[in-house]
């Protein structure tokens, strides 16, 4: 009988069927009980939560017991939905040992699947964790843990070497066994030919609407996020606004003595 809930299986179900995914980025139980309760496909727990909730300038500061920490906290707010979750800095590249304790760690904590970054130099890894019965994302393209080999957050894949290579990249998480890849912060094109090309469904994030999904973390997506917008973020609510505007009037009704009314306060026993 075939579950109505998205799962694995559902990734190559979408791409067979040109249906698109749709992919939020959040970081903790009040948020994904939202999304829980939306149509949204999937969940990332995205290693960017040691920038979007710890205020680290990059993504490098992540570690599993972070990751398994937020991992946990989303599992418990939708406990329905797939969430993937980053491995984040080094994880896969200090030894088996270390990185399936890793995997382990994370998984655990709740997640369907784990993300890694990259692929060269790494296959063998990739390959033994989806031979381990874990589900494997890619990620392409911007690899925000490389951040210092690309001298910031930068568009990759402009020149035909650099497409070239993200394609042959692709290909290689391909035979890995990875399940789908995120293509971050490259042409449109070039997202586009390896979706073409690719078997497994591709979801972007900067990368143009011809991938087979989406993926926005979700305090970019509600306008929270007012310092920084890249020009792929889309805004689908005014919410640092909105938040602003209810502080204000919070702070306004407290020192008024509007709030708290009579019905918003408990009364006493009393005869």
């Amino acid at each position: 009988m075939k579950s109505d809930r998205f799962n694995l299986l559902s990734f190559a179900e979408f791409k067979r069927s040109g249906k698109k995914i749709s992919m939020v980025t959040c970081y903790d139980s009040t948020f994904a009980k939202i999304v829980e309760a939306s149509p949204i496909d999937c969940i990332l727990v995205g290693d960017s939560v040691a920038m979007t909730v710890h205020g680290y300038s990059d993504t490098l500061n992540a570690t599993p017991e972070m990751m398994a920490l937020h991992v946990a906290a989303v599992r418990r707010g939708a406990p329905r939905k797939f969430v993937v979750a980053d491995l984040p800095f080094l994880a896969h590249r200090g030894g088996r040992s270390r990185t399936m304790n890793a995997v382990a760690k994370i998984m655990r904590a709740g997640a369907n699947a784990v993300k890694i970054e990259g692929v060269d130099g790494a296959e063998d890894i990739i390959a033994h964790i989806v031979q381990s019965g874990v589900p494997v994302m890619g990620h392409l393209g911007l690899t925000p843990q490389s951040v210092n080999v690309f001298g910031g957050f930068k568009v990759q894949g402009k020149t035909t070497s650099q497409a070239e290579m993200i394609k042959a990249q692709a290909l290689k998480l391909e035979k890995c066994g990875v399940f789908s890849i995120v293509l971050e912060c490259v042409p449109s094109e070039v997202a586009s030919a390896i979706t073409s090309a690719s078997g497994v469904p591709t979801i972007g994030i900067g990368a143009g609407s011809d991938c087979d999904g989406q993926v926005l973390v979700i305090q970019d997506l509600l306008g929270l996020t007012t310092d920084f917008k890249p020009k792929f973020v889309r805004h689908f609510a005014n919410g640092a606004s909105d938040v602003a505007t209810a502080l204000q009037k919070y702070d306004n009704e407290t020192k008024v003595g509007s709030f708290p009314t009579l019905a918003e306060s408990f009364g006493s026993d009393k005869a």
